[in-house]
C-alpha cells in the first residue's frame, strides 16, 4: 500500500508514540493525516467513535490510543485500563468496518504475553499461560483486539492488522512518576537527585527482571512497514532484540545523566515480568523491519530532551 494520497485516522496521534507518526506520515508525502483529540471525540462512546469516522473518513486507520501507565498506574487502575482499552478498540474496530478502511492497524502490547514466556517472546506463544497479573487487565484487554482482528477478517474479508510492541521509550514520553514507565522515571530521579545532591536514589523491586526498550522512531517506522507490507491474521512483534536487567540499565541511565550516588532497591515493591524480550524475525521477514536506534543513542537523546523540557 502507498500511504501518500491516503486519508488517515491516527488515533493517539497526539501522544508519545502517535506524534511520531504522525511525522513519519508526513514525512512520506501524507498530507491527510487527522488526530483526533478526547475534548473532540470520546473514543469510548460510540457517538465519539460515529463522529469521529464521520469526519475523517479514514481510507487508513491507526489505532494507538490506549489509557495506560507503569505498574504503579496498573495496579491502580485495573477496571479503568480494562474498560477504556476493550470498549474503545472494540468499537473503533467495528466501525472501520462498517466505514470500508482499506487497512486497519492495531497497535497491542507486550503486556499480553503470559507471564512466564519462553525467552524471548514468539507470538505463537501468545495464548500460553495468564499475563503477569499487575498488567493483566490491560494486556487483555488489548489483546481481545486480535482476536477481533483475525475474526473480522476471516468472517468480513477485513484488512486488520496487530502489532505488539516492547516497552518504547524517547523523547516526548510521559516523565510523571505516578503514571511513567520505568525509562522516563529512571531518567527524572538521577536528574533530580543529581541536581538536589543527594546521596542514594531508590528503585522499585530487586533490579532482577528484564526487559526490552524500542525507541520511539524506531517503532513508528516499524508501524508505516507493516502498513505499507504486511496484510495477514498473524500477530507481529516489534522490538530491538536486545534484553537488559533492571538493575543494568538503572545503573546505564544513572552514567548518562551524571549521577554518583548510590542506587537503593525497595524489595517491598513488585518486579513485574521476570523477563521480557522479543523474537523479531517475523517482522524482519515479513515487512523488513529491524531497529536501528541502539539503547545508549536513544538514552542520550531522550535525557538531552528531558534536559531541555525541564529547562523551558
Amino acid at each position: 500500500m502507498n500511504l501518500a494520497g491516503k486519508r488517515i485516522c491516527v488515533t493517539g496521534g497526539g501522544g508519545f508514540l502517535g506524534s511520531f507518526v504522525a511525522e513519519a506520515l508526513r514525512e512520506r508525502g501524507c498530507r491527510e493525516v487527522f488526530i483526533p483529540r478526547r475534548r473532540d471525540y470520546d473514543l469510548t462512546t460510540i457517538q465519539g467513535v460515529q463522529q469521529m469516522f464521520e469526519t475523517a473518513r479514514p481510507q487508513v486507520l491507526f489505532h494507538l490510543a490506549a489509557v495506560v501507565g507503569g505498574i504503579g498506574a496498573n495496579r491502580a487502575n485495573p477496571g479503568r485500563f480494562f474498560y477504556e482499552n476493550a470498549v474503545m478498540g472494540i468499537q473503533l474496530l467495528e466501525y472501520a468496518r462498517r466505514y470500508n478502511v482499506e487497512k486497519t492497524v492495531v497497535v497491542g502490547t507486550v503486556c499480553a504475553y503470559p507471564k512466564f514466556t519462553p525467552v524471548p517472546f514468539r507470538e505463537d506463544d501468545l495464548w500460553n499461560g495468564y499475563p503477569e497479573e499487575t498488567n493483566a487487565p490491560y494486556g487483555i484487554a488489548k489483546k481481545a483486539l486480535l482476536v477481533q482482528c483475525q475474526a473480522y477478517r476471516q468472517q468480513y474479508g477485513m484488512n486488520a492488522i496487530y502489532l505488539l510492541p516492547v516497552n518504547l521509550y524517547g523523547p516526548r514520553d510521559n516523565f510523571d512518576l505516578e503514571s511513567s514507565h520505568v525509562i522516563p522515571a529512571l531518567i527524572r530521579k538521577f536528574l533530580e537527585a543529581k541536581q538536589a545532591g543527594a546521596g542514594e536514589v531508590t528503585c522499585w523491586g530487586d533490579g532482577s527482571p528484564t526487559r526490552e526498550f524500542l525507541y520511539v522512531r524506531d517503532a513508528a517506522e516499524g508501524l508505516l512497514l507493516a502498513a505499507e507490507r504486511y496484510d495477514r491474521p498473524e500477530p507481529v512483534n516489534l522490538g530491538s532484540g536486545r534484553e537488559i536487567s533492571i538493575r543494568e540499565l538503572s545503573e546505564m541511565v544513572a552514567r548518562e545523566c551524571g549521577y554518583e550516588g548510590r542506587i537503593i532497591w525497595d524489595t517491598s515493591k513488585p518486579n513485574g515480568q521476570p523477563r521480557r524480550c522479543l523474537d523479531t524475525s517475523r517482522a524482519r521477514s515479513s515487512f523488513g523491519f529491524e531497529a536501528r536506534t541502539g539503547l545508549a543513542e536513544g538514552l542520550k537523546a531522550t535525557i538531552d530532551w528531558y534536559r531541555s523540557t525541564a529547562k523551558a
